[in-house]
């Protein structure tokens, strides 16, 4: 097991921690620590960067995944716009969320309001070489629905 290291910034007094929702659940929810009384409005098209009052601290070799969460997406159309959002182990800021409303109405994000997921995974130790050719395969270069649309 890793243990992940969570500083509380002044601003999250009295969020929960990031938690698991279910006893089998990957993500981690994070909760939005704006101002109680300013919730930040998202109106169609735009984008914001959450605060969610926590910086953390990972051992290397580990990568900390912001991704959305489901229930936002479908039932208002709130995602994450660069998802997954990779946090670094060396990082030590602030996590923030940057969501984007693709629905059709204004969105509020309350303070509390579970806004995504975290994910941590462990990296593979990898080196980049440079190649002058490349093995062949049988897809070769096809990409971006090269196999059809459907």
């Amino acid at each position: 097991m890793y243990e992940i290291r969570l500083k509380r910034l002044p601003h999250s007094e009295g969020l929960p921690l990031p938690r698991r929702m279910s006893e089998l659940a990957a993500g981690f929810d994070l909760y939005a620590a704006v101002p109680q009384d300013a919730p930040v409005v998202l109106q169609p098209g735009d984008r914001a960067l959450i605060p969610t009052g926590l910086a953390m601290a990972m051992p290397a070799g580990l990568e900390a995944q912001v991704r959305p969460r489901s229930g936002l997406a479908l039932k208002y159309g709130i995602t994450a716009l660069n998802s997954p959002g990779t946090i670094d182990a060396d990082y030590r800021g602030e996590v923030q969320v940057l969501l984007i409303n693709h629905g059709r109405e204004p969105f509020a994000i309350e303070r509390g309001e579970r806004i995504a997921q975290i994910v941590f995974q462990w990296l593979p130790a990898v080196r980049l070489t440079e190649a002058e050719e490349l093995e062949a395969t049988d897809r070769g270069a096809g990409g971006f629905g090269h196999t059809g649309t459907k």
